[in-house]
């Protein structure tokens, strides 16, 4: 490492490295719709980032006991898929520089996601970022998704940092909660929505854009 205080970023990867949780508020409705439920405009948004087993419980909890989480999943995937083939996987401004300079200044780069391993080793080959990424940490190797703080605290045990010198990197309440949790330093970069006083309460930093983060660890400096 260069001897920065912060030693390490780790990434969200939907609605924070690539502009793709779009793509999921407009499937979700269409999904939970195709089998006969009503998807209110609210719910999809409280969907970021959400993991085993606070999903399943969650459809439950709006919808009763026999909804089938994982036939509406799946039908959902199904419509990302052919939204992505159609549309491509947009990034984020700023995603392909900041993931260069953090290189460049031997930072490390972890990614923790709410995805499947085999989706987002996909997605990073497709987007021609997986050469930046120390490490990809996802929800399929942990036992409690977001935003629950196992996915973050593997992360950091997995690349040998300490949770207060490293950098959570993402853009949902959910994933913020992960994060904060794990006792990270929570950098925010708001996608669909700001963060209310209840996150506000859990972010190191909430930035407009992620080129904003070089400055964050500039501003923490150096080891002496």
């Amino acid at each position: 490492m260069a001897g920065y205080k912060i030693q390490a970023v780790i990434f969200d990867l939907d609605g924070t490295l690539t502009d793709t949780e779009k793509y999921y508020q407009v499937a979700w409705p269409m999904a939970i719709e195709h089998f006969g439920y009503k998807c209110e405009p609210w719910m999809p948004l409280e969907l970021r980032s959400l993991g085993r087993p606070f999903a399943p419980l969650q459809f439950k909890e709006w919808f009763g006991e026999d909804f089938d989480y994982y036939k509406v999943r799946d039908y959902r995937k199904q419509i990302v898929k052919e939204m992505i083939a159609k549309e491509g996987i947009p990034l984020k401004p700023g995603a392909v520089s900041i993931l260069k300079w953090l290189k460049e200044q031997e930072i490390t780069v972890a990614m923790a996601t709410a995805n499947g391993y085999e989706r987002t080793s996909g997605y990073l080959d497709r987007i021609g970022l997986r050469e930046y990424f120390d490490r990809i940490i996802c929800a399929d190797m942990v036992e409690y998704g977001k935003p629950a703080p196992d996915i973050y605290a593997y992360a950091v045990s997995q690349i040998g940092t300490d949770p207060d010198r490293t950098i959570a990197v993402e853009d949902s309440p959910n994933g913020v909660r992960s994060a904060y949790k794990a006792g990270l330093k929570v950098v925010m970069v708001p996608d669909l929505t700001e963060p209310d006083d209840e996150i506000s309460d859990m972010l190191y930093a909430c930035v407009a854009k992620l080129d904003d983060i070089r400055e964050l660890i500039l501003t923490e400096g150096r080891d002496i």
